[in-house]
């Protein structure tokens, strides 16, 4: 995936992750950037992990991988600064490997994350997940 033009992303190039499981289309695939190159972004986690919401609660068997690209894409193109999300050390320190595990709540601009670690409840915070409109 590369940057568009004429945005923070621009020239940039991205390699994402796509794990199916048996249940696909039903169940939306897990998806994270990858590589040595993670984009620097408040929704991206410095370990690829992604905050948008068709990964994971608005997933609908219509969506396709190309249009997990575009949205993925949108998302970028919407930056207006470059930073990491608020608990991004504490997030990577204490995720699963599957972001899907990763329980999120979206509403509005923000976003509330429930890390579940080996089946124990460690934290509930909301963050600002960027307000890019």
């Amino acid at each position: 995936m590369e940057g568009a033009p004429g945005t923070l992303y621009e020239g940039e190039k991205f390699q994402l992750l796509f794990k199916f499981s048996s249940r696909y289309p039903f169940d939306s695939p897990q998806v994270m950037f990858t590589g040595d190159n993670i984009p620097v972004h408040p929704h991206v986690y410095s370990n690829g992990h992604i905050c948008l919401s068709i990964l994971t609660e608005d997933w609908s068997p219509a969506l396709s991988v190309q249009s997990v690209c575009l949205s993925i894409i949108s998302m970028l193109s919407s930056c207006k600064e470059k930073r990491r999300p608020p608990d991004n050390s504490f997030y990577v320190r204490t995720c699963n490997k599957n972001p899907k595990k990763t329980k999120w709540w979206y509403h509005g601009k923000y976003f509330t994350r429930i890390g579940n670690f080996e089946g124990f409840f460690l934290n509930r915070r909301q963050f600002e997940c960027g307000n890019e409109q």
